[in-house]
């Protein structure tokens, strides 16, 4: 799935990042605990959290992850977008809750 079709599928709008719309994500993880993406992710593409902080970007690029979700549309601080950037992250934010935004990309393939 590209990045293009996730933000369809969630209504999101795209804060940084819209070169890199046609990159693949073949799975997600859905976490406000930076220790569990740290712990749990293995292959995962996509990260949703509902964390609007600087450390979910560092964790981001760490796990090797290509965009950050932001649910519950919440708008990350210029800081923070400009942070995802410097790291060629797309950023985006979803109108939708974490349970809602996870079960829409399940169903349409995303595996988590």
């Amino acid at each position: 799935m590209t990045l293009r079709e996730v933000r369809d599928l969630l209504g999101a709008e795209v804060l940084s990042g819209d070169e890199l719309l046609d990159t693949e994500v073949h799975a997600a993880f859905g976490s406000d605990l930076m220790s569990d993406v740290l712990a749990f992710v293995q292959d995962q593409g996509l990260l949703l959290t509902g964390l609007n902080s600087p450390q979910v970007i560092r964790t981001a690029e760490m796990m090797d992850m290509k965009c950050v979700v932001f649910i519950r549309g919440k708008a990350p601080a210029s800081s923070i977008l400009e942070l995802a950037q410097d790291r060629g992250l797309v950023v985006m934010s979803t109108p939708l809750r974490m349970y809602q935004a996870c079960g829409v990309l399940y169903s349409a393939g995303l595996s988590g």
